[in-house]
């Protein structure tokens, strides 16, 4: 794979989503985040409000390994035969990659790190921020109700932890699974995207 590729995995409320597109613009990378669920939606024939839904709920990666290690190895079609929330990941995987074969560019979430594990030429980035700060951009930005931003917080955390254990087994926060850890507590916006940026074109080749 010869393009340049930067994957984005975050907690909630860290203002990476800017991040990774201001960062796109400088670097004039395509970027992707919810466009993948209806690129895979439109692979896989399911819908993008359960491919979604599915990201929320994913638990139990030794039995996913398993199994489609097993499909994989024999050759058997993976529509039919593995569980439809299964398909949903597979089909976003296949998507993924597809992507980054076509352009350089930048992908939010979806584990793109994971999936992109051995390829070439890609930088991985995790961004975290204090829980307060990101209640407080929770509020102030994204309009989250007060009385249950921080439980909302939490939730969505989770769930992103889960689904992230479910079909790596790894941990979703385990640094090792990443290049450079922003904590937009300590730095603005816009002096994540400045590092970045320098980082991008030391590392990218």
């Amino acid at each position: 794979m010869s393009h340049k590729v930067i994957t984005i995995s975050r907690e909630f409320g860290t203002g990476a989503r800017t991040i990774a597109q201001k960062l796109a613009i400088e670097l004039g990378f395509a970027y992707y985040d919810r466009a993948i669920i209806q690129m895979a939606a439109d692979k896989s024939g399911l819908s993008p409000n359960f491919i979604e839904k599915n990201e929320e709920k994913a638990n139990n990666s030794f039995l996913f390994n398993i199994a489609t290690s097993a499909y994989v190895s024999s050759g058997i079609n993976l529509q039919y035969t593995v569980p439809v929330n299964d398909r949903a990941y597979i089909a976003q995987s296949e998507v993924i990659r597809e992507l980054v074969e076509k352009e350089n560019c930048i992908i939010v979430g979806r584990c793109a790190n994971y999936v992109l594990a051995d390829y070439n030429n890609v930088m991985r980035v995790f961004v975290r921020a204090d829980k307060k700060d990101r209640i407080r951009r929770c509020v102030e930005e994204y309009g989250f109700d007060e009385k249950t931003v921080e439980s909302e917080l939490t939730k969505i955390d989770k769930g992103r932890a889960s689904y992230y254990k479910f079909y790596t087994g790894d941990a979703w926060k385990n640094m090792d699974n990443y290049d450079v850890c922003i904590n937009t507590s300590r730095i603005q916006i816009d002096d994540a995207v400045r590092m970045l940026l320098d980082y991008a074109r030391i590392s990218l080749k």
